[in-house]
């Protein structure tokens, strides 16, 4: 096996920690030696051992004057867990492979600097851009202070998600509502807006029967004016959530609901502000299930990083609503994205799309 092999390797298994590590990175780690890969490992929960912790645990003395492959540089600072860092080269590993250098600011470089001072040989880069896509996250908030916001819309094949009177539920069939929740689930939070809530009553919970035990995902409620009621369904169901209200318009729900307030500000700059505080909450990826005008309103401010749009066979009408409401564009350039995937998902479509200039 290659380099390459051995690195993909520890990117699959630190996709196995998709649903369980958040707020902390995915990270695999594979242990070679003589060409044979003596340990694996991969951060399982957070709190918990990190990906080089098991994989050295598992090759044991063989680790010594081995190669280790990591898909994120390896801490040098001690957390929860001991730095990794300490662990390798203790255990006497010759070389490590890093796929992506950590910008969490106690690590940021640290880890290498550390490693190569102790004689062990870095490599930096190897399939980094395959291993970004499991933190996009977890990268963001370190780099941009915020979340990585997914926006997720479910229309009909002519652009629309409810008919003229309203009627909205069960676009999508049953195949992309169960894609849906997978989504959800490696989501740091779901965020979307009351309007959304008085006229539908999600719950807005993970429901995936028979998958292993996950992590709560936090719900939020933009609710400017405190509409939220306590008969609200999503109330009923645990896991934690907050409850967005502008300052003097604060929360009414008491109990297990964390109030956030608002400044009352312009939209564009009211939802920054929003995403920097869920930002300084350690949320790595929020989900967006929302109605016309919030959808729009993120999509206007700059702050969706990716689409996540489901495409269903049927036709409503022009007179029915729109995905998303947003402002005509100044040029036929303007709000262009580029398509990353698309997959048949039962009877629908689902397509991933980003900004095109990223």
């Amino acid at each position: 096996m290659t380099d390459i092999e051995y690195m993909r390797r520890a990117i699959e298994l630190a996709a196995r920690g998709s649903y369980t590590t958040d707020p902390n990175p995915r990270v695999g780690c594979v242990i070679v030696r003589g060409g044979e890969i003596v340990g694996e490992g991969w951060h399982q929960w957070t709190g918990q051992a990190h990906a080089e912790a098991h994989a050295l645990s598992a090759a044991g003395d063989r680790a010594s004057g081995a190669t280790a492959y990591v898909t994120l540089e390896p801490c040098a600072h001690h957390g929860r867990t001991p730095p990794c860092v300490d662990a390798l080269i203790a255990a006497g590993i010759d070389r490590v492979v890093i796929a992506t250098e950590d910008p969490f600011p106690a690590v940021a470089g640290r880890g290498i600097a550390r490693l190569t001072k102790a004689g062990v040989a870095v490599s930096l880069g190897l399939l980094s851009d395959e291993a970004r896509e499991l933190n996009l996250g977890f990268l963001t908030r370190m780099t941009r202070h915020r979340p990585y916001v997914r926006l997720k819309l479910a229309q009909s094949a002519d652009g629309r998600i409810a008919l003229p009177d309203g009627r909205s539920q069960w676009i999508s069939g049953p195949d992309a509502r169960h894609d849906v929740h997978r989504w959800r689930a490696r989501s740091s939070a779901i965020l979307t807006g009351i309007g959304t809530v008085l006229a539908d009553d999600p719950r807005l919970t993970v429901r995936l029967p028979g998958h292993p035990p996950m992590r709560d995902v936090v719900r939020i409620v933009l609710d400017r004016h405190a509409r939220l009621q306590q008969s609200a369904r999503l109330l009923a169901e645990p896991g934690p959530i907050i409850h967005a209200t502008l300052a003097h318009k604060p929360s009414p729900l008491g109990g297990r609901v964390e109030p956030l307030a608002l400044t009352d500000a312009h939209s564009s700059e009211q939802l920054a502000r929003l995403m920097f505080a869920l930002g300084q909450r350690a949320l790595n990826d929020i989900w967006v299930e929302a109605g016309a005008t919030l959808s729009g309103a993120l999509l206007s401010s700059g702050l969706v990083d990716e689409i996540v749009l489901y495409i269903a066979p049927s036709i409503f009408g022009h007179a029915s609503m729109p995905a998303f409401l947003v402002s005509a564009p100044q040029s036929p350039n303007a709000h262009h994205w580029r398509w990353i995937a698309v997959e048949q998902v039962g009877d629908d479509l689902r397509a991933v799309l980003r900004p095109a200039q990223l």
